[in-house]
């Protein structure tokens, strides 16, 4: 078995095959990408992945983010490299980042982030995992690869091939079947690095025609310049621009953003890509007619304005099929199967035709698995209790894609026990699994316990073609009173949750809160109380503009 790394500058994924299929692999929470970040406590070992992240803010000396950066690089080739990392010349003159009273390697701390992919893979299945593809960007030159290289072998790895990105993009993609002498380009934007590469595709085989791009240009050069025009740390700026990525405004810390005053402060930044682009299209000897396909890479690419673009750059609308923070850890773990001997032609992978998810309080649908993923997959989130001394939940899978759960399908139903807790303290872990075979596996685990519950279902997949049209037919023709009645539910529920502590409050403040207050408190607390607790008396929140409004910016 051997395993398809994607080392990334924020985030790094693993994957092998299975059934000749190629599976991203999930940690303990579900969740299958891992951020490239290691916390160095004072005490104990480095702590990698989403831990670390929650260290950043509170711990930056003892944290070390995008090391990508870093790597095979020489002291004074940093410059704009990897923002808050210091850096000094080791006792060889090598390039060292002093982290939490350590002087390290970038490929030390690197081996500490493939340990942990490692580790989270041996787990999945089960078996040890010695041999691994790790991809890099296809300008990186030989000592950045001979440092990844030895990065892979520090973490136990036998390295069987460093992969340029570009190209493993486009085994994802499935690009080999675009014909003879299909020419593709591909756009990377990931967290710290950007690159362009012009490929030639001929009988499944990928010729490199040209490549082009900047070490040091990337998603953490928007969160920096969004963070000094906002006046924000950079994990803040960098939520911000995630959520400014599906929606036109927001609202954070009493402050209302917009998506076009992000698009106005990042522009500039997105424009210096351009330059690489044409030097790319023109050392390849191409115009832009001549290109059959262009495709996204990379978390940044998400963003609507990297989207139009590279549209207005290549004079067409990319293909955005496969989920860009994914696709070069995909075609790795392919290309680990073709070393494997498993894989002799590439082979479609299907699709989930319909959104897969759990009914949750207020008989809202929790969407886990989006309609149109790739599987095999795996994705989870964590829920809590809704009421106080709960001890099971109850969880409906469903599928389909309306608001609420009754217009849903149910697939199965399956009720995990748990210690009775004080509201929203018990912890339950759901994790859907969708392999290869269309069959779904829902697990659920009490945190507190370890237990497991899991079911099996088989018809995650097979969905008629009438049946898929019906439902988003549907879908689409309640739109706007499904959501009319998603946002009179969940306001229902925060009401219901509100009130009680408006009580308590008042109840402790006592003589604090002037009559004045407590009057107009009062008056506003009896308009909610009264308000229609029947749906069709309820009035009516939004008009179709308004609804469609807030799906854009809610």
């Amino acid at each position: 078995m051997i395993a398809g790394i994607d080392l990334g500058t924020t985030h790094s994924l693993v994957g092998v095959m299975e059934s000749g299929f190629p599976v991203l692999i999930a940690d303990a929470e579900g969740r299958r990408l891992t951020p490239s970040a290691v916390w160095f406590p004072e005490e104990g070992e480095p702590v990698v992945g989403w831990a670390a992240l929650e260290k950043k803010a509170t711990h930056p000396a003892q944290v070390v983010t995008s090391v990508k950066r870093l790597i095979g690089r020489r002291v004074g080739e940093t410059a704009s490299s990897s923002p808050g990392c210091a850096v000094e010349a080791g006792p060889d003159g090598e390039l060292r980042v002093l982290v939490g009273g350590r002087s390290l390697r970038p490929e030390e701390i690197s081996a500490i982030i493939l340990s942990e992919l490692k580790t989270d893979l041996e787990q999945s299945c089960g078996v040890p995992v010695n041999q691994a593809v790790i991809t890099v960007p296809a300008y990186f030159n030989d000592a950045q690869r001979a440092a990844t290289k030895r990065a892979g072998e520090l973490a136990g790895f036998t390295v069987e091939r460093i992969l340029s990105e570009p190209t493993a993009a486009a085994l994802a993609y499935g690009l080999d079947r675009l014909g003879e002498r299909a020419k593709v380009a591909v756009y990377d934007l990931g967290g710290g690095t950007f690159d362009v590469s012009v490929l030639e595709l001929n009988c499944g085989v990928f010729e490199v025609l040209s490549t082009n791009g900047d070490t040091s240009l990337g998603g953490d050069d928007l969160d920096v310049a969004l963070s000094k025009i906002w006046n924000l740390s950079r994990f803040d700026a960098e939520k911000i621009k995630r959520a400014l990525t599906d929606a036109e405004s927001i609202e954070f810390d009493g402050r209302t953003y917009h998506r076009s005053d992000l698009e106005t402060a990042c522009l500039p930044i997105i424009e210096k890509t351009r330059r690489h682009c044409l030097r790319s299209l023109s050392d390849a000897h191409l115009e832009t007619s001549a290109l059959d396909a262009v495709v996204l890479v990379g978390g940044a690419t998400r963003m609507p304005v990297v989207r139009k673009f590279v549209t207005e750059i290549f004079g067409r609308e990319p293909d955005v099929s496969q989920h860009p923070d994914e696709a070069v850890a995909l075609g790795a773990t392919i290309q680990a199967g073709i070393l494997e001997g498993g894989l002799q032609n590439l082979t479609l992978l299907d699709v989930t035709p319909l959104s897969l998810g759990i009914e949750t309080f207020g008989g809202l649908m929790n969407v886990i698995i989006p309609r149109n993923t790739t599987i095999p997959c795996k994705a989870g989130e964590m829920f809590t209790n809704a009421v106080a001394n709960q001890s099971a939940m109850s969880i409906t899978v469903l599928q389909g894609e309306r608001e609420m759960a009754r217009d849903n399908w149910p697939l199965g139903r399956m009720d995990v026990a748990f210690p009775p807790a004080p509201k929203g303290h018990a912890r339950v872990g759901v994790q859907f699994e969708l392999d290869a075979n269309g069959i779904l596996h829902v697990l659920a685990r009490d945190t507190s316990t370890g237990l497991d519950t899991v079911i099996n279902i088989q018809s995650a997949v097979e969905v008629s073609d009438e049946a898929v049209e019906k439902m988003l037919g549907d879908s689409l023709e309640h739109a706007f009173e499904d959501m009319d009645e998603r946002i009179f539910t969940e306001a229902k529920l925060k009401a219901d949750e509100m009130l009680p502590a408006v009580d308590s409050a008042l109840e402790a403040l006592g003589d604090e809160v002037t009559a004045e207050i407590r009057s107009a408190i009062s008056d506003l607390v009896q308009k909610i109380r009264v308000a229609p607790k029947n749906l069709d008396d309820r009035p009516n929140f939004w008009s179709a503009a308004e609804c469609s409004s807030w799906r854009i910016s809610g």
